[in-house]
């Protein structure tokens, strides 16, 4: 083993490439580590790809991408999301310690540099997506005012705000991820219903329908550009960016459990995603909006039943991807004891509601969802769990990989990384041409 330098900082150890010890150290956290089931975690990771934004599927992935390249490409997406996953998982151990923060295993590896910038990269990946889970949660409140009244009184910004409110109700009672325990199981709820509901009202609104158009629109030029976004939108749609958190609440053995986890994910946990996404296609052809349920016609009671679901889902999903700010917030200040303690109850309305009213303003000012999946994809998921993860293992596990193998992890990285620039280009255009036809605060 080389030799050790002096730790950069409390929970990040010094920098070695060896994983052959058999002591784990586990760093300092203000969090539960270690307390759930592989079964849990892998309900924790359907959540987050199921979530809501699974409605939106038909119109930023198929309609971009038409039936060949939408049905290939989600197929494609999934098995690559799970390998690189799985590499990331292998390494929660690497070198005696149990890496529970994404900046952590790469600082680990790589040296403090590194450490600081994977922090940038997760948590703006993280705000991102909780951007997109206040858009959905608004849009879904939207939904239901118009079933009901048609006056355009209440314009989308102010769902949005609503939707924050709520959201940062939830925050400030549900302490920390482990935490969430039954709403999990309310979660898997909300999103049958809502899937099941799309599905149901698509597949009948398909077959009553004349003949749909499924060619890809747009000039040659744009559809450049939006096939290019749709790739982004592919990798978000299977990666929370925030695996080595999540692993941190599995029980031991943590690898072998947590690829218990993930192979539920990428098995039974993207059915789902895949039946929703296909027959909205199929039931609207290009015609597919960026919120299904906005396309459905049927009883205004199911469709009411739905949106509730879509939203509540909503509220416990952002609440997963914004749990690695609350950690980090709350091992840095001390927060540590009962949930409902002054200090720490204080400290949350304060902090995580701070987060999420720059969260909400944002939304609000910028609702264009399929952009921000894209650009989230782009700058974010591509260089966290693809570029990253093969270059760490490559990295880690130099030593015990052949030249062959050492190639096929070089070519991964030198691939992602094209795709992650073209696809950061592709997405920053769309999100151009949005702010051209509508305005800031736009109700959309």
């Amino acid at each position: 083993m080389e030799p050790h330098r002096d730790d950069v900082v409390s929970t990040r150890p010094t920098k070695v490439y060896s994983d052959d010890q058999l002591a784990i150290e586990i760093p300092e956290t203000a969090h539960q580590i270690s307390s759930d089931s592989w079964f849990q975690v892998g309900f924790v990771l359907t959540t987050g790809i199921n979530s809501a934004y699974v409605l939106g599927y038909s119109g930023a992935v198929m309609v971009p991408l038409g039936w060949v390249g939408g049905v290939v490409g989600l197929i494609l997406a999934t098995a690559i999301s799970l390998y690189a996953n799985a590499l990331i998982a292998e390494l929660h151990e690497f070198g005696g310690k149990r890496h529970i923060r994404y900046r952590d295993l790469a600082g680990f590896i790589y040296g403090p540099k590194a450490y600081s910038l994977t922090w940038v990269l997760q948590y703006v990946n993280l705000f991102m997506i909780n951007v997109g889970y206040v858009i959905l949660a608004g849009q879904s409140l939207k939904a239901i005012y118009v079933l009901f009244r048609d006056d355009n009184a209440m314009k989308l910004p102010y769902f949005i705000a609503i939707a924050g409110f709520v959201c940062g109700l939830f925050a400030i009672c549900i302490p920390h991820l482990s935490a969430l325990r039954i709403w999990l199981g309310f979660s898997t709820f909300f999103s049958l219903v809502y899937i099941v509901i799309a599905f149901a009202l698509s597949l009948r609104d398909g077959v009553r329908a004349p003949p749909r158009d499924y060619d890809i629109p747009g000039s040659d030029i744009s559809r450049v550009f939006t096939t290019i976004g749709a790739s982004a939108s592919l990798v978000f749609a299977f990666n929370t960016g925030m695996l080595p958190e999540i692993q941190a609440t599995v029980k031991q053995p943590v690898v072998g459990n947590m690829m218990k986890a993930l192979y539920f994910q990428f098995t039974v946990g993207v059915l789902p995603l895949y039946a929703v996404a296909f027959m909205g296609y199929w039931a609207y052809g290009n015609d597919a909006s960026a919120y299904l349920l906005s396309s459905v016609s049927g009883p205004v009671w199911v469709k009411t039943f739905a949106n509730i679901s879509a939203f509540l889902q909503t509220v416990i999903a952002l609440h997963i991807f914004a749990s690695p700010m609350y950690e980090y917030l709350d091992t840095k200040y001390g927060i540590k004891g009962s949930a409902l303690a002054v200090k720490n109850l204080s400290f949350r309305i304060m902090v995580r509601g701070g987060y999420l009213v720059v969260t909400t303003l944002l939304a609000a000012a910028l609702p264009f969802i399929g952009d921000f999946m894209s650009l989230t994809g782009a700058i974010s998921t591509f260089p966290l769990t693809f570029i990253l993860a093969n270059h760490m293992y490559l990295v880690a596990k130099r030593n015990k990989l052949t030249s062959l193998q050492k190639l096929w992890h070089w070519i991964n990285v030198i691939f992602f990384g094209v795709m992650s620039v073209t696809a950061a280009v592709a997405a920053l255009r769309l999100i151009a041409v949005d702010s051209k036809n509508y305005s800031i605060f736009a109700d959309i």
